[in-house]
């Protein structure tokens, strides 16, 4: 089995050099078993299933980054988006076609609305656009320690299942900062509400001021927009009012929060078929009109 790891905090990120050095483990560990390391060179947060401006240039730059403990594991830092080092990766860039995907670990929880714009879940969804099944692994920041080992340790017991299940899965693990002894579980989550950016408010003539900021007035054709800070990334803070099965709310309560994904796929349900056929008519009304 060969698997293809990437993150979206770079290549040099601790989260990234401690799944590599549990991978290299596992590999070392069992016959028929390798370790491709595709990261992004420079830090691509948000980034979700971005590929930037591919069309503008005939190549992408890389060079080999060692990761200390990580024997045998091949690691290279490219000039790219976490997505297209996956594609790279998956189209044989680096030898043969893998088997998963593996992104992360991420420091802070991708949780709630932050899935959608997560650069370490958009690799991993990335993958599945291309046939491969995939996990995406974060972990609570904002602790006195960050406690890879726990993350690692479940990202490697996820193999299996993974290894087993049908193309284009997609897992996504969140973990809390905690020793594996005191965490007190793995539960089933579901997306919650939680999200990075919870208000925006600028300071155009006739607009509430943020909170705690300045207030209204000067001109109207430029200034700036202050963002009012979630809690999902990167500590997590305050979950009130989200259920105790939602995704965050597991992460506060010291659970991992195990949640299946999907991609961008066509909508076929029977409400969106309807809408789209009544679309196409008056457009094809519009058309012959």
């Amino acid at each position: 089995m060969r698997l293809l790891v990437t993150n979206d905090d770079g290549v040099h990120a601790p989260g990234l050099a401690a799944i590599a050095r549990a991978l290299a483990a596992w590999a070392a560990d069992g016959p028929d078993r390798e370790v491709l390391v595709t990261a992004p060179l420079a830090n691509h947060s948000g980034a979700s299933a971005a590929v930037g401006t591919v069309y503008e240039r005939e190549a992408v730059a890389y060079r080999a980054v060692p990761i200390d403990g990580a024997d045998g594991v091949m690691v290279y830092g490219l000039d790219a988006s976490p997505a297209l080092t996956v594609i790279i990766g998956a189209l044989g860039g680096f030898g043969r076609r893998p088997d998963l995907v593996v992104s992360g670990i991420n420091l802070g929880v991708n949780v709630g609305r932050s899935v959608l714009h997560s650069g370490t879940v958009g690799a991993a969804l990335t993958g599945a656009q291309l046939g491969l099944s995939g996990m995406a692994v974060s972990m609570r920041a904002g602790g006195q320690c960050d406690h890879w080992e726990t993350a690692s340790a479940l990202a490697v017991a996820l193999l299996p299942t993974l290894a087993a299940a049908p193309p284009r899965t997609v897992l996504n693990l969140n973990v809390p900062s905690v020793p594996p002894e005191d965490l007190r579980g793995v539960r089933r989550g579901r997306i919650s509400t939680a999200g990075l950016i919870k208000a925006a408010a600028g300071n155009r003539p006739g607009t509430a001021p943020p909170q705690g900021g300045p207030g209204t007035g000067g001109d109207p054709d430029e200034g700036e927009i202050r963002l009012v800070l979630g809690t999902a990334i990167p500590s997590l803070g305050s979950v009130e009012g989200e259920d105790p099965e939602d995704d965050a709310a597991l992460i506060a309560a010291g659970f991992a929060s195990l949640t299946a994904l999907r991609g961008v796929r066509e909508d076929t349900a029977d409400g969106a078929d309807d809408l789209v056929r009544t679309a196409v008519a008056d457009l094809q009304a519009t058309l012959a009109g």
